[in-house]
């Protein structure tokens, strides 16, 4: 099968750069390692980069001819270059060309995108999230009912980009104001849920299948995952846990919440939904990722490695869910 890889590098290959710039990308590296693992499975792969000229590349690759023959899809990689639905751009353009690919639909990506959207959604279907405000501009103090600790957060970024702890209501104005002015966007304020950070990888679709939890051990410091931890600047380890030490009540429900979110927000092959579980051991729902991180070392490979898939057997099997969820044969 032909297989083109998507993605964003380095490329702004746009008519005009305007707004916020997206603040993810894979890196060259794990292209070519998800391109040799997809031609160690038998595909045709090439990779190109998610700008404007991505339609007549894709052409070229398949044209209209080859998909009578050889049904093609795309390994859609891409975060967008810039925009509030920077995650939606790619697959939106790939169902006007109507080209199968990997990944969740531009409705899953645009909720999951708008971490406010995305509590609502959890919220209306009973699944637990913390208490929640949102902050639409800067001087607005919390809303009684929210009790300090709280988590401040951009409500429409990723990467953990922008998060922060507030302990009164003098941090809570001054990081509103930092993140209002730096993301130009609303603040998500959410109480802080004191306990263990838990993440499940989910893959399939009919059926979903969750993948062993994974446990973030954080050692010194806030326990709180920063950006500043993620591209390794925070000066200390975050350490991660597989399977995550919890009883079999414990994993079933954690197991069937995640399902049920990936559901809600009708994702498709593959996400992570993260967690909190407080001192009594009760989880709460902290986001959706509809473009879970597929780098090698990530907790979603992590977890995929103890369930028995390499990482090889994990990019080929996104790929063959996709094709049953389009339904043809890989």
């Amino acid at each position: 099968m032909k297989v083109a890889i998507v993605y964003n590098y380095q490329s702004r290959a746009v008519i005009n750069l305007f707004g916020v710039p997206s603040g993810e990308s894979y890196g060259i590296q794990t292209i070519q390692l998800i391109q040799s693992a997809l031609e160690s499975g038998g595909h045709q792969v090439r990779s190109f980069e998610g700008d404007k000229e991505i339609i007549h590349k894709l052409e070229d690759f398949m044209p209209p001819e080859s998909f009578v023959e050889d049904p093609g899809l795309v390994f859609n990689l891409s975060y967008g270059i810039q925009g509030k639905a920077r995650y939606t751009h790619v697959p939106a353009i790939l169902e006007m060309l109507g080209i199968p690919y990997v990944g969740s639909s531009p409705y899953a990506h645009a909720i999951a995108l708008d971490k406010v959207l995305t509590k609502i959604l959890l919220l209306q279907k009973g699944l637990p999230t913390p208490r929640f405000m949102v902050v639409e501009e800067p001087g607005l103090t919390p809303i009684e009912e929210l009790n300090y600790p709280m988590i401040l957060k951009p409500k429409d970024e990723a990467r953990s980009l922008g998060l922060m702890i507030v302990e009164n209501e003098e941090q809570f104005l001054a990081g509103v104001a930092k993140i209002t002015e730096r993301f130009k966007t609303q603040v998500l304020a959410e109480e802080y849920i004191d306990g263990r950070e838990i993440s499940v990888g989910l893959i399939g679709n009919k059926p979903v299948i969750p993948l062993p939890p994974v446990e973030l051990i954080f050692g010194e410091g806030p326990a709180i995952y920063t950006y500043e931890d993620k591209i390794k600047q925070s000066g200390r380890t975050i350490t991660k846990c597989c399977p995550a030490s919890l009883q079999s009540e414990q994993l079933t429900l954690i197991h069937e919440l995640a399902v049920k979110a990936f559901n809600a927000l009708q994702c498709y092959d593959c996400a992570r939904i993260d967690f909190r579980l407080d001192q009594l051991g009760q989880p709460y729902i902290l986001e959706v990722n509809s473009m879970a991180s597929l780098e090698p070392d990530s907790s979603f490979a992590f977890a995929a490695k103890y369930a028995g898939l390499s990482y090889r057997d994990l990019i080929n099997r996104l790929i063959e869910f996709a094709a049953e969820r389009y339904a043809f044969a890989t």
